[in-house]
């Protein structure tokens, strides 16, 4: 019973946010209560929740201080320079600004944390992607699977959790499948250029008058935003000479090119140009503090977020002004974050997850034994999308281990096989990254949902076919 009613819970979340019947905060909160008084046990609802609650709230403050520290760096000028150098390999060229979003987010996630990515890749990208009237879905499609690729670092989590899991090493683990990541991430470039292709014939010649602007001209005025609000700047409109053609349909969830488009004035008020070396500074010893975990990365982005803004502005009124202009995004992913609290409370405190798991196992045929590593990487797509990855990791990985372990499977290659859904993983409701990157791309979490998974599955696969031709799996 509490199978079926996991899988139904999943399902109708996931149909109803798709079809946009109901906003994913309503969703992640109503469903998972209506099922849970379905299956008798309405009565621990609030233990439910206040226990996902607990587990997530680490998560939430981390998302909170980071979206403040990264979007200070955005204020002050830090990745205008980096944004200039892509924009100018870019030259609004389609085709190059998406391979250029997948590059940008998989150079940008080397630091394991796939908030940090989306909210640097994001605020780089959104201004050529609005400008041309491109889809924003693609951008976001293509930075989920990059990020989700890149995520099996060894401090990206996954594979720290599947060694553990396993009691293995995780250099182990992860360095023999370097040669089948890299392939999927090849995968993901090679994508990024046919996606690149594709809306590059949708919206045709922009029909610049007098030419196109020089590509360096066209990059200095498409500096980054992290959005107009969160510059608390008015920014320059892009000329006539910049909107795509009459007749071009500008994808849901995105502005018309000329339409109320604003990018950060690259004369904006709060550039701080003097203190460049210091936000640099400050912003890699953070990320190698959370490399090195020196500390909780929630207390490392909250000592960073007001460092940042204690130097930057040390003026009251202008650090309120600052936090009350990402207040909108703050507000935004922390409150997706706990209603998905509601979401996992109930998938675990009913005992949902753990019998949707055994049924899984339990559904195997004793044949596929030998074939256990093909099975766990197979498995991993699904069951990483619809669980948490310590779920999956902790709960269901050391059962698929100890299967294959009575075939004469090793551990390793159950441990290496496990990696390959978390393209996939990294678009999961259930991951508060996505979040933040819907939310800052302004896409409807549904459409994302509808473009990103197909490819993001045939990314696992790959990844997969690749570790199984390379004898890794």
């Amino acid at each position: 019973m509490l199978t079926f009613l996991g899988f139904a819970m999943i399902a109708t979340f996931l149909v109803l946010i798709m079809m946009k019947k109901m906003s994913p905060i309503a969703a992640l909160v109503l469903i998972p209560a209506l099922f849970c008084v379905f299956a008798g046990q309405g009565a621990q609802l609030g233990d439910y929740v206040i226990d996902g609650v607990g587990k997530l709230a680490p998560t939430a403050a981390m998302l909170m201080f980071a979206i403040v520290y990264f979007g200070v760096m955005i204020d002050v000028g830090l990745f205008d320079p980096i944004v200039r150098g892509i924009l100018r390999f870019c030259k609004a060229d389609p085709m190059r600004i998406v391979v250029g979003t997948a590059v940008l987010a998989a150079i940008v996630s080397l630091d394991g944390d796939g908030s940090t990515t989306f909210m640097i890749t994001v605020s780089a990208m959104y201004p050529l992607y609005k400008r041309l009237g491109m889809s924003l879905v693609v951008m976001t499609g293509v930075a989920a699977t990059a990020n989700g690729v890149m995520n099996t670092l060894p401090w990206g989590g996954p594979t720290a959790r599947a060694a553990t899991a396993l009691k293995l090493d995780a250099g182990d683990v992860f360095v023999p499948m370097i040669p089948a990541l890299a392939a999927g991430l090849l995968f993901v470039f090679v994508l990024a250029y046919v996606l690149g292709l594709k809306e590059r014939g949708r919206l045709g010649p922009l029909a610049l008058p007098g030419g196109r602007e020089p590509a360096d001209a066209e990059a200095d005025r498409l500096v980054p935003a992290g959005a107009a609000a969160s510059a608390g700047t008015a920014g320059a409109t892009p000329s006539a000479g910049a909107t795509a053609p009459a007749d071009v349909e500008v994808p849901a969830g995105a502005e018309g090119p000329g339409d109320g488009f604003q990018g950060l004035d690259p004369h904006r008020a709060t550039l701080r140009p003097r203190l460049y070396w210091f936000n640099a500074g400050l912003t890699v010893a953070l990320l190698a503090a959370m490399i090195m975990e020196l500390l909780p990365i929630p207390v490392l982005f909250l000592l960073g977020a007001a460092l940042a803004l204690t130097v930057n502005f040390p003026h009251m009124p202008d650090q309120r002004a600052r936090i009350a202009a990402h207040a909108d995004n703050v507000l935004n992913v922390a409150g997706m974050v706990f209603a998905a609290a509601v979401f996992t409370g109930v998938l675990t405190g009913t005992g949902m997850v753990k019998e949707m798991a055994d049924w899984l196992v339990g559904a195997i045929p004793e044949g596929m034994g030998p074939h256990m590593a093909l099975v766990t990487g197979l498995l991993s797509l699904p069951l990483t999308y619809f669980m948490s990855n310590d779920g999956f990791y902790f709960g269901v990985l050391p059962v698929l281990a100890e299967a294959g372990a009575a075939h004469g499977v090793s551990p390793l290659e159950i441990a290496r096989a496990s990696l390959v859904g978390q393209a996939l993983h990294m678009s999961s409701p259930l991951v508060p990254a996505v979040y933040v990157l819907v939310g800052m791309a302004k896409v409807e979490f549904g459409d994302h949902t509808r473009f990103t998974v197909k490819w993001a599955a045939l990314t696992s696969l790959v990844v997969l076919g690749a570790g199984m031709l390379f004898g890794i799996i």
